[in-house]
């Protein structure tokens, strides 16, 4: 039987790469998919590539950064398909610049699809939850949001998407830790794949080989996005999956390192060496991407 069987789905961003991937696999797994993206034809193509397959989806082209417009893609997936199950918040933008020539424009419109976008939709998805849970439903409610590598170690030339990555990382903590009373988990990816924002800046490598598995291709990251929207992700929640071609894998967050305790205030002159120390402790981060 189909893991995700009757389950209605919203996909932002689904209009072409790993959305029109997560949106095709979600509907040969039987879910009911809301295909939302801001270019209305291209989600109108994912519609008809589903239901020439016989499965049910509608285009939606609401604008995910503003909250009542984020209310009425919600409304529209309850009353087209009589419940929501899932929300996958995919859609994205780039804005790349070194910092030093970082506009507030850049600034703000990545923070908008990103951070706030994460937000609008799943604050809307979670009140429909929450009010089903205080009635008595047995809720099994997704929240399944997109980080990045970026937001996990940082990445030259892209601060501001760096940023909202990693706000979207703290967020799904939070999320999984105040939701799982409503019986509603949430999850994040890190994946990497060929797709609009990343094709020009990684042609060469994400290049679709002649033969042979293609490693890059989005369709490598949407059986774990399936699975993650299905009720047998239940007791997985606030973890964050990175996935790669045929790899999959859990990041480690932030976490205490090594420790020194004087028990007295330290005098500004002693903390080079106790520094030193830790720092000769301590597990190194990761290289920021592209240093």
């Amino acid at each position: 039987m189909p893991i995700c069987q009757n389950r209605s789905v919203i996909i932002t961003g689904a209009g072409g790469g790993l959305g029109r991937a997560y949106a095709l696999a979600f509907a040969a797994e039987g879910a009911k998919v809301v295909v939302n993206d801001i270019n209305l034809p291209a989600a109108e193509a994912v519609v008809a590539q589903i239901r020439a397959t016989g499965g049910e989806a509608i285009a939606n082209n609401g604008d995910i950064t503003h909250y009542a417009a984020a209310g009425e893609i919600v409304r529209q997936a309850i009353e087209a398909f009589g419940d929501l199950h899932v929300l996958v918040n995919n859609a994205g933008i780039c804005r790349d610049r070194m910092f030093a020539s970082l506009t507030e424009a850049d600034w703000d419109a990545v923070m908008a699809v990103h951070l706030k976008g994460h937000f609008c939709l799943a604050s809307h998805a979670v009140k429909h939850w929450r009010e089903q849970s205080k009635g008595g439903a047995q809720v099994k409610a997704r929240i399944i949001n997109t980080s990045s590598g970026a937001g996990l170690q940082g990445s030259i030339g892209q601060s501001n998407y760096a940023a909202a990555k990693g706000g979207i990382a703290s967020l799904t903590l939070v999320q999984a830790a105040e939701l799982a009373r409503y019986g509603i988990t949430a999850n994040a990816l890190a994946p990497a794949a060929r797709t609009g924002m990343t094709e020009d800046v990684f042609a060469d490598v994400m290049k679709k080989p002649e033969d042979g598995f293609d490693y890059f291709a989005p369709e490598n990251v949407a059986p774990l996005v399936v699975w993650l929207g299905s009720e047998e992700s239940q007791q997985v929640t606030g973890r964050m999956f990175e996935v790669e071609g045929g790899k999959l894998s859990i990041a480690d967050g932030w976490r205490r390192g090594p420790e020194f305790d004087k028990g007295a205030r330290f005098a500004p002159a002693e903390l080079s060496g106790v520094v030193q120390q830790l720092l000769a402790e301590a597990v190194p981060a990761q290289k920021v991407y592209g240093s």
